[in-house]
């Protein structure tokens, strides 16, 4: 018997593009997420945006802000879901400790780059980021646009 490769794409929930175009992203980290029933069951369902999202560390922990999870209209009648309420990151303390040096040192950022299923538990990828300005964004896509034209011209040939 072989063990099946899980595909990364039927396991992502949702990702956030919007990181690439406005951020180098010089490192990755994966966490954990604390999370309450019926987001769990919106996450099912898709109805999660991490456009926005940020991380913050205070008191030696990491919270993820910003992350908008849509209660489902089949939510229990006795909760009253806060679809944008922070939420606690799980990670090991020798991580965070690596985060909170590159944060405060070094003048990061940490955002949310992804959001995925693994072993039937929600993960976040964080990245670790620096800000672009408007000529770093105009010069990559002026990059793109000469790769696709290449790829272009080497298809004709």
């Amino acid at each position: 018997m072989t063990k099946k490769k899980s595909d990364d794409a039927g396991n992502t929930i949702i990702l956030n593009k919007k990181a690439r175009h406005d951020y180098f992203i010089e490192g990755r980290h994966e966490a954990g997420i604390a999370l309450e029933g019926w987001e769990v069951k919106s996450l099912r369902a898709g109805k999660v945006q991490i456009r926005d999202s940020y991380v913050l560390l205070k008191g030696g922990e990491a919270f993820l802000f910003g992350a908008l999870i849509t209660p489902l209209p089949t939510a229990s009648t006795h909760i009253h879901p806060d679809a944008q309420r922070t939420r606690k990151l799980l990670l090991h303390r020798h991580e965070l400790d690596k985060l909170i040096g590159a944060v405060e040192r070094k003048g990061y950022a940490l955002i949310a780059i992804a959001m995925y299923w693994k072993r039937g538990r929600a993960k976040v990828e964080i990245g670790l980021a620096r800000g672009k300005k408007a000529y770093d964004k105009r010069a990559d896509l002026k990059e793109r646009e000469w790769e696709r034209s290449k790829q272009r011209l080497l298809k004709r040939h």
